[in-house]
């Protein structure tokens, strides 16, 4: 077992740590459906706490709050996974593709991206066709339609599909997709 080195830090060297700068903030890789996600995932953690402190708390909960909190819930996780379409980040097996010769890896990565725009094309359709089936169901513990929780799911999926053909035309531009070359995906924080 190795011994860890502790350095002596003096009381002067923490305070002037504090003086230097912070690093500026870089918010510029972040897209609207991002910030949107954000938004909702505080709604749901705002009705998630008021159903915790009204039933520990108050002893007397609110139905309502995780009706909200579940279709928050829900829209968090399909606008969420926008976000992973958009920066490649969804699991993926890439370990082929470093043993094929690098046409064949290409083609099937340029497949890969075909099934994904394709699937996403048909849970669009998929998702339309059920939103018209339960247009007019409303929520149990608040009157509202049961529609704007389907809704976000559809524009999850229209976003996914939006940014997945946004993908597909920057890996034909770049020559290489996230499959091909992960090395290349990952950013250096620093």
């Amino acid at each position: 077992m190795s011994q860890e080195v502790h350095l002596q830090v003096t009381p002067e060297e923490i305070a002037q740590s504090f003086d230097e700068a912070p690093p500026a903030a870089d918010v510029s890789s972040y897209a609207v459906e991002d910030w949107v996600t954000l938004a909702v995932f505080w709604v749901m953690t705002g009705c998630v706490f008021l159903q915790f402190f009204t039933r520990y708390v108050l002893n007397d909960s609110y139905a309502w709050t995780e009706e909200i909190a579940t279709n928050c819930l829900i829209g968090v996780v399909f606008l969420g996974s926008v976000m992973c379409v958009r920066v490649s980040r969804h699991i993926q097996v890439d370990v082929l593709y470093h043993y094929l010769p690098r046409p064949v890896a290409r083609g099937m990565a340029t497949f890969v991206d075909l099934v994904r725009i394709g699937f996403f094309a048909y849970a669009c359709w998929l998702m339309w066709r059920y939103v018209e089936i339960v247009a007019h169901e409303r929520m149990v513990t608040v009157d509202l339609p049961r529609n704007i929780v389907f809704y976000s799911v559809m524009a999850g999926f229209v976003l996914m599909l939006i940014r997945s053909i946004q993908v597909f035309i920057g890996n034909q531009r770049r020559g290489y997709s996230v499959l091909e070359r992960p090395e290349e995906f990952h950013k250096v924080e620093g």
